[in-house]
């Protein structure tokens, strides 16, 4: 789909998408989707001032999404070869922010260090290089300084899912908002509404010490997507004295 035909598509978003141009084009393809529900006291530690953890049904969650980022590239300008494919699995969790359903990212792992370097330099997020590998049916990566693993093994089902109220929360959400030093950064994106399939988990292990009382073995929903096209508007930089 043309961006033209992308930026039309917007009656799935809870809020208008900016009029001013985007900067941005990547694609996230061939994605799994894990989450769990957690008690939102777990969560709030790990939030910067500013940003309100959202909460549905007196509870929170945490997503472990690992997929594909293809296509990198600004806007009128060539892709950067080698640099613009690679791996990516990170964990969010779910916040508001001037009034915006959006993600907050806890990790961020790319499998390219060059990748992982220019990203956490240009756009402030907390990317670390993981070693990582994959096929049509698993996923696999390892950070040692971390002492981070993941590896899944599964199937997929052609038929689509048909989403409820908490599979709309989680995955439809169109702004990103992360700390950086004395700034909180804001990003806002659009693609169409996630295509989603049921997944058969054959096998999961995963460990990240840092956040093993958030996510275990046994997600409580899961989902796969081929993928979207996201364009994404330039970071705005709100100091932490206006909140």
């Amino acid at each position: 789909m043309n961006t033209k035909g992308i930026l039309k598509q917007k009656k799935h978003r809870s809020f208008a998408h900016p009029e001013h141009p985007w900067r941005y084009y990547q694609e996230w393809n061939k994605a799994v989707f894990l989450h769990w529900e957690v008690n939102p006291e777990l969560i709030t530690p790990f939030l910067p001032k500013g940003i309100k953890l959202d909460i549905i049904n007196g509870k929170t969650w945490v997503s472990l999404v690992a997929f594909n980022m293809n296509n990198i590239g600004i806007r009128n300008l060539p892709k950067v070869p080698y640099i613009s494919d690679f791996f990516e699995i990170n964990i969010r969790v779910y916040i508001t922010c001037k009034g915006k359903p959006s993600v907050y990212f806890l990790s961020m792992e790319g499998s390219k260090r060059s990748s992982c370097k220019v990203l956490k330099m240009m756009s402030k997020f907390p990317y670390q290089y993981s070693k990582m590998s994959r096929n049509d049916t698993t996923y696999t990566s390892k950070n040692k300084p971390f002492k981070d693993s993941f590896y899944i093994e599964y199937g997929t089902e052609n038929d689509s899912i048909e989403k409820d109220e908490i599979d709309l929360w989680l995955t439809e959400r169109y702004a990103v908002f992360q700390n950086h030093k004395k700034h909180i950064i804001e990003y806002d994106v659009h693609h169409i509404e996630w295509p989603m399939q049921s997944i058969i988990i054959k096998k999961l292990d995963l460990s990240y010490p840092k956040f093993n009382h958030l996510i275990n073995n046994k997600p409580d929903k899961a989902h796969y997507s081929c993928g979207v096209q996201v364009l994404t508007w330039d970071k705005r930089k709100l100091s932490l004295s206006d909140f």
